[in-house]
């Protein structure tokens, strides 16, 4: 697999993860309108449901992949992959850090 199509796949995978992480957050800021201001028993198994269905969707989109190519033989591309996906998301993180530096 060339080097242009495990950026482009690092970077669907990276925009995959923001996309997730943006609506668990939208869903975590307006839990009180989904199910009102008082906890119950319930609040806890929801917030734990979402961490773990959190770990398993994202893992599957940064480690997904590369594992699957790593089990195929093809060692090298899954190591590139993995890194180009660490590299934007930590670029999508800048990028989201300096967008709510200047909206203050």
């Amino acid at each position: 697999m060339k080097n242009s199509k495990l950026v482009l796949l690092s970077i669907l995978h990276s925009l995959g993860v923001l996309a997730y992480v943006s609506l668990v957050v939208f869903f975590m800021s307006n839990g009180e309108r989904f199910f009102g201001k008082e906890d119950t028993p319930m609040t806890g198994v929801i917030v734990l449901l979402v961490f773990i269905l959190s770990a398993l969707v994202t893992s599957s989109l940064v480690l997904g992949r590369p594992i699957m190519l790593f089990l195929d033989g093809k060692k090298a591309e899954a190591v590139k992959l993995l890194i180009f996906t660490a590299v934007d998301l930590f670029i999508l993180l800048v990028i989201v850090i300096g967008a709510v530096l200047m909206i203050k």
